[in-house]
């Protein structure tokens, strides 16, 4: 028999597609249809990102604590639930502010269903089997952004110059009926389901439940979390800057068609949807420290290719090599915070942690929006991305070793 955790780490895989594909990434792929439409400059789109990232980050450690305090089944569906609807009524923006706003509750709902979510492994799946549990929920985030690099463009296309305005309805309407789904298949522990943890024994379900604030108080004490932390914050600055510009910069400034620089970001897509399991795995068998190393190098490497190699090869080889290890570092994150803490901490723990890479993807569109407006071109942009990705791999030497 197929033991339930798998189905629980699958449909983890629906999750991130539906909160994380749908819900953030998909942004960059209305990004220039939504600019002539509201008549923004780049400044007010990376505001845009931004405000997503700061409704993002109001939720993502606050998320945390809930999850472990009600259970991370309820607080998934009431967030994507509010995503769901947040998506629809962005189609109806009419200004900046309305944007602006809808994009901040939008974040707020995928602040509230990524991070349980990813933090859902620790309590189903043994240490042995996490980063790779762990690796097949981050697929989703690939596997939305292959969808919306498939779906979007065609559609946006048919409707004209208000194409943009249908892509928000057709995600709202998605996320929202598929919410559903997900809460009748997710269950918060093994028990639950008259089952014990996979790959090891379960922690035990009897004894004191956490409060929000003993949770706060156990997470904020535990000194690998803060390491984990400051690392984290790297990959949220620099992934953010290149991925909410993709799109913008192979049809604004390398002059491709909107669909051709879709089917680039769907072959990134399509790579990044093992990512996670592959460095995931990796961080199984030689520890979170070098797994994170491995995957900061390879995602600067794919930065600088886009800065310089200016031309499709470049640009598909870019978005290969980025795909290879795109979503890697949030897998590891999760699964060394529940190494950390355990399952019934984790995650408070990862919403923790998230707490700084937050403070990275808010800071990163605006100065990445301000770079490109002051210098005119992306360019810089995608060199500090290296740069900083660059002191991520550097600072995950800090990090907890393998353990055995």
């Amino acid at each position: 028999m197929i033991h339930y955790a798998w189905v629980i780490a699958f449909t983890g895989t629906l999750v991130t597609i539906l909160a994380h594909g749908f819900g953030r990434m998909s942004y960059s792929v209305i990004l220039p249809s939504m600019k002539e439409g509201l008549l923004l400059n780049y400044t007010q789109l990376g505001a845009l990102a931004t405000g997503n990232f700061i409704g993002y980050l109001s939720l993502a450690i606050i998320g945390g604590f809930l999850a472990a305090r009600f259970g991370i089944r309820r607080i998934v569906f009431l967030s994507l639930l509010v995503i769901g609807v947040s998506l629809f009524l962005t189609g109806f923006a009419d200004s900046f502010l309305f944007a602006f706003l809808m994009r901040l509750v939008t974040g707020a709902g995928n602040g509230g269903s990524f991070v349980p979510i990813m933090a859902i492994p620790a309590a189903w799946f043994a240490m042995k089997k996490r980063g790779l549990a762990t690796g097949i929920v981050s697929g989703g985030i690939g596997a939305g952004l292959f969808l919306t690099g498939i779906i979007l463009p065609p559609l946006i296309a048919a409707f004209g110059k208000e194409g943009w305005r249908y892509a928000w309805f057709f995600m709202g309407l998605v996320v929202f009926v598929l919410a559903f789904l997900c809460y009748a298949v997710l269950r918060n522990q093994p028990h639950e389901k008259g089952l014990s943890m996979l790959g090891g024994k379960e922690e035990p379900k009897e004894g004191p439940k956490s409060t929000f604030f003993s949770a706060f108080r156990d997470v904020l004490g535990e000194p690998e979390l803060w390491k984990l932390g400051c690392v984290y914050f790297m990959f949220g600055f620099s992934y953010v800057i290149y991925l909410t510009f993709f799109i913008a910069y192979l049809n604004k400034e390398m002059g491709l068609e909107a669909i051709s620089a879709g089917r680039i970001l769907a072959v990134l897509g399509i790579f990044s949807i093992f990512c996670g399991v592959i460095f995931g795995w990796i961080s199984d068998v030689l520890g979170r420290r070098l797994g994170s190393m491995l995957a900061y190098l390879t995602l600067a490497l794919a930065y600088l290719i886009f800065a310089f190699w200016k031309d499709s090869t470049g640009f598909y080889l870019s978005a290969v090599v980025f795909g290879i290890a795109s979503f890697s570092v949030p897998t590891i994150m999760a699964a060394a915070s529940g190494d950390t803490v355990g399952g019934r901490l984790a995650p408070a723990a990862l919403g923790f942690v998230t707490l700084f890479f937050g403070i990275g993807q808010a800071l990163g569109p605006a100065i990445g929006g301000w770079i490109k407006d002051t210098t005119g071109t992306f360019t810089h942009a995608f060199v500090l991305c290296a740069a900083v990705s660059l002191l991520g791999a550097a600072g995950s030497l800090v990090l907890r070793g393998a353990r055995k």
